[in-house]
């Protein structure tokens, strides 16, 4: 595994434009470094923390944009839901976060050939009233995402060596 290398003036730059942007430099590098995509050959290149990182980034592009239906059609479940992600995010203090984490899973685990068919467009806008127990997951970390984002932030902040190395 090669090592993140993130300069330190970009570093600094993005902690004053915000949180959000703060992760975002560790998440676009993650992203460089395995070229865009999440496989077999492109997992080793990240560990644990970076990935889990990288999960939370994806976990809200998806959820936030069109819930937990379009990240599982979108073949993201396995990384979140088959990865110890909702630990990871309990470790780095996110615990009411790390628990709609487990009852999505839950949900997933008990759809999981329904959820993840091939489907037509139609098909898979029926979804959303399929799976509607999704839903109050949903609004439920809309409501803690700043939050959780926060704490995320933090926490990177104070192992800054786990998920990169930072570059004078």
């Amino acid at each position: 595994m090669n090592p993140i290398i993130i300069e330190h003036t970009a570093l600094k730059k993005a902690a004053q434009e915000g949180m959000d942007t703060f992760l975002k430099v560790f998440t676009d590098k993650y992203f460089e470094v395995i070229g865009g995509e999440i496989n077999e050959t492109t997992m080793p290149l990240l560990n644990g923390y970076q990935h889990s990182l990288l999960g939370y980034h994806i976990f809200c592009q998806e959820v936030l944009e069109g819930g937990f239906v379009q990240l599982i059609q979108n073949g993201y479940a396995p990384y979140i839901f088959e990865n110890p992600f909702a630990k990871a995010m309990r470790l780095f203090g996110a615990k009411p976060f790390s628990k709609l984490i487990y009852q999505a899973k839950e949900i997933y685990d008990e759809h999981k050939i329904a959820l993840t068919r091939e489907c037509t467009e139609e098909e898979f806008m029926a979804m959303y009233e399929e799976f509607e127990q999704f839903d109050a997951i949903e609004e439920a970390f809309m409501e803690m995402e700043e939050e959780v984002t926060e704490l995320l932030a933090i926490y990177v902040d104070e192992h800054l060596e786990d998920f990169a190395t930072i570059a004078s």
